[in-house]
């Protein structure tokens, strides 16, 4: 086991439930290879944070580039297109938190919006002073003491522990002495401010010649390079972020699906189906369906009548 701020023991895993459960955490702690980099951006539909406990890494967020630092805390809420990229060498120790957790809590439900407001930082990435970060990550050593004593109550032990390292990056958010700084070459950065154009502007026509110009690069070269940097076609980049934003909206809104599908940039209510079933292996219709069938399951799980 390596001692530091925060307790470690390689390939540990702490698991309450199931991903899917309506309330669920996976505590895994292992080591990354660069070999084993992420290829593409991803986004899932659960929580994810990432803290590495030596050396340092990248994480790509929406199109940016973040460098960070062992015992940074990335918190990354669900439909965040990321990857992180792992240095060559010796692998970067880590633990990796998914989660899920019903915040329908009767009377409870404004304070467990505003825990949750941390996940929606401009940027998600949180660096406390030494002392602060020592009491910030104690619930998260005892939630790995607790898994080692095993009790009817320690499920309910270790969410009651994890609410608590909730509300203390929530407490002291104001110390955040996260920076970010401008890392990779020149091209490299510039296909990321690209991608990060992508996703502030993906409701408008975007064409690979439109912002080649914009971005003052030839469409062919931006083609090619973007590609590269990012594994992804400029249209399949596009597209990815169309759908993740349509996605959310389905969940969490009631318009019209064809409304949506015009808000999110697609040109027809056909083109925004085909791409839709492909991306996401169901209709937009039946994708509504089946997570407000889950919502209202959650909701009479917590007494909560649905409307």
């Amino acid at each position: 086991m390596t001692q530091s701020v925060l307790a470690y023991e390689q390939g540990y895993v702490i698991h309450v439930n199931q991903p899917g459960d309506e309330l669920f955490y996976h505590l895994d702690y292992d080591e990354r290879s660069h070999d084993l980099n992420m290829e593409f951006q991803h986004f899932h539909d659960f929580y994810e944070i990432c803290i590495l406990l030596d050396r340092t890494a990248a994480h790509i967020i929406e199109g940016s580039l973040y460098e960070i630092q062992p015992l940074d805390i990335v918190l990354l809420r669900p439909s965040l297109l990321h990857k992180t990229q792992y240095p060559k060498g010796t692998p970067p120790k880590r633990l990796m938190i998914n989660f899920a957790m019903p915040r329908h809590m009767p009377g409870l439900e404004n304070g467990y919006n505003e825990l949750f407001s941390i996940f929606d930082e401009e940027v998600p990435i949180f660096r406390f002073p030494e002392e602060r970060r020592k009491e910030i990550l104690a619930p998260i050593n005892d939630i790995f003491a607790i898994s080692q004593q095993r009790s009817t109550l320690q499920p309910v032990v270790i969410h009651h522990k994890f609410v608590e390292f909730l509300c203390a990056i929530h407490r002291y958010a104001a110390e955040n002495g996260y920076v970010r700084e401008e890392t990779g070459s020149s091209m490299s950065r510039r296909m990321y401010a690209i991608a990060s154009y992508i996703h502030s502007h993906y409701q408008q026509d975007l064409s690979l010649d439109e912002v080649s110009r914009r971005f003052y690069v030839s469409a062919h070269h931006l083609s090619r390079q973007f590609n590269r940097v990012t594994g992804f076609t400029f249209t399949e980049y596009v597209q990815m972020t169309r759908i993740r934003n349509a996605q959310q909206m389905l969940l969490n809104s009631s318009e019209k699906i064809t409304d949506i599908a015009a808000q999110c940039g697609f040109a027809s209510f056909s083109q925004f189906n085909r791409i839709f079933n492909k991306q996401s292996g169901m209709s937009p219709s039946a994708y509504r369906r089946s997570r407000a069938s889950q919502s209202k399951h959650e909701m009479m799980l917590v007494g909560e009548r649905p409307e």
